[in-house]
């Protein structure tokens, strides 16, 4: 198929908006509690004749007690094979609550799963706006990225590709048939940062309105879009005996997200005080740059490959399309 032509897709009928995967990210559990509360201040009013919109609240106890999550990353148990297998007597909570997204959602990979879901994190790190997903040919996500370029000049809109499978990838968004997580800092956990929050809400609105174009058959016109596919990640320098850090980012390196990083180039300050420099053999991009989450994780900074994918034509399908099941629009909210 040539670039140029028009690729027909179906209607996105079912959105999914989802805050809270991480209970300490406040921006996306305010603005869905919000939307939340506008839904119910007009419900005699309809969504919109074009989508269906279910706002969850994906991890409500670990809203209430404001932490990242109780048991278990939330946001690390969406892979197919822990969806798929009978869980333990006494599981953790959040492979309960993962499985009840995954029906409430899904099923993950099946024709029933809603059509995008958008998943909302705060990050830490000075990232702008971040669209992450698993595919760097879905049309739908990437056109949805551009259209959030043009709309919002004055913050920057990146698009991480993480280069998994479907069964292995392990976050929320992967349960929809189209999916990522717009990602927006930086943002301290804990914390709600009004121009923060104000960006997230600006974000969702632009997004909801492209799908509503999308619906309605405008025609979206090809072109090129940049795309970073992880490559790796960096942990902190370790002690031996002790793991733990020996070193921070380098001053000069904090904050500096998607700035190219050379061989040679500071990485680290040791609190000896030494620098210790960036051996790769190839310039990367770094994100997530000193992100507070990941120190669990061993990850004080990831490391992207830049290049441009061209996306082309797309339009609503409009001729062979099979009459959509009633969908039972469900709470999110425990």
């Amino acid at each position: 198929m040539e670039v140029d032509e028009v690729v027909h897709m179906p209607r996105l009928s079912r959105v999914a908006l989802c805050g809270g995967t991480h209970g300490n990210e406040l921006s996306g559990v305010y603005l869905v509690r919000e939307l939340l509360k506008m839904k119910k201040a007009n419900q005699n009013e309809k969504e919109g004749e074009s989508v269906s919109v279910l706002k969850v609240l994906s991890n409500p106890r670990a809203i209430k007690q404001c932490c990242r999550y109780i048991e278990t990353d939330l946001n690390r148990c969406f892979m197919q094979a822990t969806l798929n297998e009978p869980g333990p007597e006494v599981a953790p909570y959040e492979i309960i609550r993962s499985q009840e997204l995954n029906h409430m959602l899904g099923p993950k990979g099946c024709p029933e799963a809603v059509d995008l879901v958008c998943d909302l994190h705060n990050t830490t790190a000075n990232m702008g706006l971040c669209l992450i997903a698993y595919s760097d040919c879905d049309w739908i996500c990437l056109h949805i990225l551009r259209y959030l370029q043009k709309q919002m000049p004055d913050i920057p809109v990146r698009y991480i590709h993480l280069d998994l499978s479907p069964n292995e990838a392990y976050s929320l968004d992967s349960v929809g048939k189209h999916g990522f997580a717009m990602e927006i800092g930086p943002q301290p956990h804990g914390v709600v940062r009004s121009d923060i929050y104000t960006a997230m809400k600006a974000g969702v609105q632009h997004m909801l309105d492209w799908v509503h174009s999308f619906n309605s058959g405008h025609l979206f016109e090809g072109g090129w879009v940049e795309v970073y596919t992880l490559v790796k990640n960096v942990d902190y320098p370790r002690s031996c005996e002790t793991h733990s850090i020996t070193a921070a980012v380098h001053p000069e390196l904090q904050d500096q997200d998607f700035c190219l990083l050379h061989p040679g180039d500071p990485l680290f300050q040791a609190f000896s005080g030494e620098t210790l420099r960036y051996k790769g053999h190839e310039p990367l991009y770094p994100f997530f740059i000193n992100e507070c989450a990941y120190y669990e994780k061993g990850i004080a900074l990831s490391l992207a490959r830049k290049r441009s994918v061209r996306i082309p034509p797309i339009q609503v399908q409009t001729t062979g399309e099979h009459q959509e099941k009633e969908w039972a629009v469900k709470s999110g909210e425990e």
